[in-house]
């Protein structure tokens, strides 16, 4: 099991501070003075329901259906950032490729399509910018044990119940 990002959407106002802190980690230039919407492509998307609001990211899956459906195979799970093809066709198929959760985007710049997921940024010694941007706290990084704890208390209570 990997790590990886969990929202926490009773916290989340949606403000979208992560999207920001990603696209601005993620760019050549670290200022967010840079950032324009054409270039705006962060990892992780503040997705928003009536009342509820919540952030997603890649999960990071071991078997990442999202590889194993790749139009050209140019996709893997252990990749960083995602796979990139190039060629009008290539981002044709890339506009349909399966997303899952839409944790995953595509994004296509001069007939240049290129998958961007969630690499926990990876760049980054202080770990995920979202994680540190938001400002309720909503986000943090799972780890492989503490989930399993997790689940063991949850079936504790479910026993007991």
């Amino acid at each position: 099991m990997n790590q990886f990002l969990i929202a926490n959407a009773q916290r989340c106002i949606g403000c979208r501070t992560c999207e920001v802190a990603c696209a601005v980690a993620h760019q050549q230039s670290q200022d967010v003075a840079a950032l324009s919407t054409n270039h705006f492509a962060p990892r992780i998307r503040v997705v928003k329901s009536g009342d509820i609001s919540t952030a997603m990211a890649c999960r990071q899956c071991e078997d990442a259906p999202c590889a194993s459906v790749c139009p050209q195979g140019r996709f893997s799970a252990t990749m960083t950032s995602g796979g990139s093809t190039s060629g009008a066709a290539s981002a044709a198929k890339a506009a349909w490729w399966p997303r899952p959760y839409g944790a995953m985007t595509v994004t296509v710049m001069n007939q240049q399509a290129q998958a961007l997921k969630c690499d926990l940024c990876h760049h980054r010694a202080e770990g995920p910018a979202c994680v540190a941007a938001c400002p309720t706290q909503a986000l943090r990084v799972m780890v492989p044990a503490e989930l399993e704890a997790l689940c063991a208390q949850k079936r504790q209570r479910l026993a007991l119940a």
